[in-house]
């Protein structure tokens, strides 16, 4: 047993910090990664992982990070997706929202047979492969750890968690890196661009960044509003559960945002008043935004422990490479072309890695980062986060119930 290091949380969440300035750093220097639109926080973490992996194998050290920081950030980075959210846009989403959920929809399927086909191929139980399909991929952790007793227990397929963790892990990085080259393709292959009267939902373009101005009084305000927003997205969240639904938390904390924004630009006069006033709130609440969600995925990526995949990698391997290069295919000749070939369908298609690989922070993350690079994609920050959130899961878990047996 190698000997282990464990970074209490304080420690880790200052590590956290460090490393999202190195990513800033080395996408400010280096035009490859802005040109691929590259998520920061992705640089920073994807080098402490493969800094720990080293320590693993060359000095047999393992190194375990407390993370217990990272799912209020995440929060905290929901909460201001749904304060920017108006109901008008909502509106205007919905066409976009449900074809892009039969999309992701008919992409589980497609993505459960293959597992299956695969799993079939290296002479194990079919049923094994849909912990390398959208259990573990569309699912993420919280869904893998939730279908791994009745896979183990049930079906007698004794290693299934060690599967959908290593998958869920090559996931994330594989949505991570391939979400804003994918973006990038399309929007100068078809030389689409935003149509410039809208701001940024998240951080600011790379060219304006140095001239962010904020003022103490609507950071501050930014600040309130936030954990008014985290406190009743739990109540919210509390009510579902009662329902029998399990949604995960950020779902009540995004829905919260939304009524919050509603209901206080109904009631002030242009979104003015003194305990709400969202001009001035809103760089404060894109500045919160924007940070919690870098430190959030460079936490997450820091936390992979990549040696845990020598025991499964052929399998794992063959899997994720024929699971990636299907989404690729998937997303540049169906999701673009369905949802509307312009500048927002490429900015969805950069997210729909994300949902179907990685996590819901994780497509955020891309978006954001193509945002930057090219401009404002209004729709794109409200179909995909409520995709992923609110409708996904709940088409998943019908999936895999049925497929499963």
């Amino acid at each position: 047993m190698p000997p282990s290091l464990e970074i209490n949380a304080f420690l880790s969440f200052t590590l956290a910090i460090l490393l999202l300035f190195i990513g800033k750093g080395l996408t400010q220097r280096w035009s490859l990664l802005r040109r691929y639109s590259i998520p920061e926080p992705v640089v920073g973490g994807a080098l402490c992982a493969a800094i720990v992996c080293l320590l693993y194998y060359v000095f047999d050290i393992s190194v375990f990070f407390e993370l217990g920081a990272r799912d209020m950030l995440l929060l905290y980075f929901f909460a201001a997706i749904g304060l920017n959210s108006q109901i008008s846009n909502l509106i205007k989403g919905g066409r976009p929202l449900m074809i892009l959920l039969a999309l992701a929809s008919g992409f589980i399927v497609l993505q459960n047979f293959t597992g299956m086909a695969i799993a079939t191929g290296f002479g194990m139980d079919a049923r094994a492969g849909l912990m390398v399909g959208s259990i573990s991929l569309t699912g993420g952790v919280g869904t893998t750890m939730a279908w791994t007793p009745h896979f183990v227990e049930e079906l007698g397929i004794i290693n299934a968690g060690e599967l959908g963790l290593a998958a869920n892990m090559i996931g994330l990085i594989a949505a991570c890196l391939i979400g804003g080259p994918i973006a990038g393709f399309l929007i100068r292959r078809h030389n689409t661009r935003p149509s410039g009267d809208a701001e940024l939902e998240i951080s600011t373009l790379h060219k304006d960044e140095p001239l962010l101005r904020l003022d103490y009084h609507g950071v501050l305000l930014a600040l309130f509003w936030l954990n008014l927003t985290l406190m009743l997205g739990q109540g919210l969240t509390a009510l579902i559960s009662m329902s029998g639904l399990k949604l995960p938390n950020f779902v009540g904390c995004l829905l919260a945002g939304i009524m919050l924004r509603s209901l206080c630009d109904l009631i002030t006069h242009e979104g003015r008043g003194r305990l709400w006033n969202w001009p001035s709130m809103q760089p404060g609440i894109a500045l919160i935004s924007d940070m919690s969600l870098g430190l959030f995925l460079t936490m997450a990526l820091m936390g992979l422990q990549l040696w845990e995949l020598q025991g499964v990698l052929g399998f794992i391997a063959t899997s994720l490479a024929i699971q990636i290069l299907l989404t690729i295919t998937f997303v540049i000749f169906v999701v673009h072309r369905v949802m509307g070939k312009d500048y927002e369908a490429s900015v969805m298609c950069a997210g729909f890695g994300g949902i179907v690989l990685g996590s819901t922070a994780t497509a955020i993350a891309n978006m954001t980062a193509v945002t930057r690079q090219y401009g404002a994609a209004p729709n794109a920050f409200i179909v995909v986060p409520l995709v992923c959130g609110f409708f996904i899961d709940l088409v998943n878990a019908l999936i895999i119930g049925t497929m499963a047996g």
